[in-house]
Order: C-alpha cells, then structure tokens, then sequence
C-alpha cells in the first residue's frame, strides 16, 4: 500500500472531525504517517464540513488531489455527493447516510437539494461501490442520533476491512481512545451495529 485516502463529507455538528481523529489514530498505531486536512463552510453548524484523510508510509500535503480518494464516508446526501464526484475515484467505495440534513445554501435557495435517488444514481455513474442506509435510524435505535458518525465507521470497517491498512480492532481502540469514557460503552455499540450492518449488505456491493 502506497496510499489510503478517505474523503469524509457532512455539515457542521455530525462529528466528521471526531470520525477522522479515529480513523488517523488506527493509523498511527500501525507505524503509519497520517495527514488530516479540513475544510469549512461559512457557518459551523450546518455549514459543510469535509476531511481529508491521507494515510500511507510517506505522506506530506494534508489535502487530496480530486479523483484520489479510495474511500469517501458521507454523514449526509448532498454533501456526500458534492465530494464524492469530485474526490473518489473509479470504482472506490461510498458509504452513504441517506438521512438529510438541509445546508446553509438550500435552505437560503441558492442550492437546490436532489432526491435521494439521484444521488445514489451519481455514484453509480462513478461506478463507485456504494453502500447506502438511513444509518442515523440505527444510531436512534442504539441510543442517540449523534452516534451514526460512529455507526458509518463501523460500516466501513466492515465493508472495507481486507483492504484497509489497519484492522476492525484497531478503530475499535481508536474509539475508545477519543471518546469521553462515560460514552465509550455507547460508541463501541453504534460501532458494532454499523459493522454487523456491513456484513448483511455485503452480498449486494
């Protein structure tokens, strides 16, 4: 492996900056370098939110080139594919939270917001494997809607586990290093839902 690179997209509040932590610490305890870069939107909350995720044996810039990204985990649809179509490359995998979160610009009408169906069909285009769920309905059933950036990770470390630089256990421990102990219980339930999820959707990739 040369390089891993994962795009995470969502708005402000959905803990995309917590998911890259996790994901860099899995890294880091492999002997790997890691680089995080973020951008933002005008607003913090509700305003778009994405990181980028370089992960490799040498690793220098913290922002991808478009079309590079193996991996792109969307928290939300339009921002998922507002960075999906310009980072992930052919044939790399998308894990999509199809529950909607409107964004500054659709909700002040500058941006107009796709149905769910389309975007799903843009990502195919992109012959992208794309895995798509209400996941922030399985964080609700585990305990709070805040866990679905908790329950995307464990989807993707199940989907992705023979082809990712570090292993299921690895994230694991990444979560129950970042997150407050009094919620790390929680956590690592979001997290085995979304892996366990992975595993009967599998079959359809």
């Amino acid at each position: 492996m040369k390089y891993y690179h994962i795009m995470i997209a969502g708005v402000g509040g959905q803990g995309n900056l917590l998911l890259s932590r996790i994901i860099g610490d899995a890294a880091l305890s492999r002997g790997l370098r890691v680089r995080l870069g973020e951008t933002f939107g005008a607003a913090q909350r509700g305003g778009s939110v994405h990181s980028h995720v370089r992960i490799g044996r040498e690793v220098y810039g913290p922002l991808m080139l478009e079309d590079e990204a193996d991996a792109l985990l969307a928290l939300e649809p339009l921002e998922g594919l507002r960075r999906g179509v310009q980072y992930l490359k052919e044939g790399g995998l998308a894990v999509l939270n199809t529950r909607k979160v409107s964004s500054i610009d659709v909700n002040v009408g500058i941006a107009k917001y796709p149905n769910i169906e389309e975007i799903i069909e843009s990502f195919k285009k992109l012959k992208a494997r794309i895995i798509y769920h209400d996941f922030t309905k399985i964080a609700e059933e585990v305990g709070s809607p805040r866990l679905m950036n908790v329950v995307i990770l464990g989807v993707f470390a199940g989907i992705a586990e023979n082809e990712l630089p570090f292993t299921t256990e690895d994230l694991r421990t990444a979560v129950r290093n970042r997150v407050p102990s009094r919620w790390v219980e929680l956590n690592l339930r979001a997290f085995d839902r979304g892996y366990e999820f992975s595993k009967s959707y599998s079959s359809s990739l």
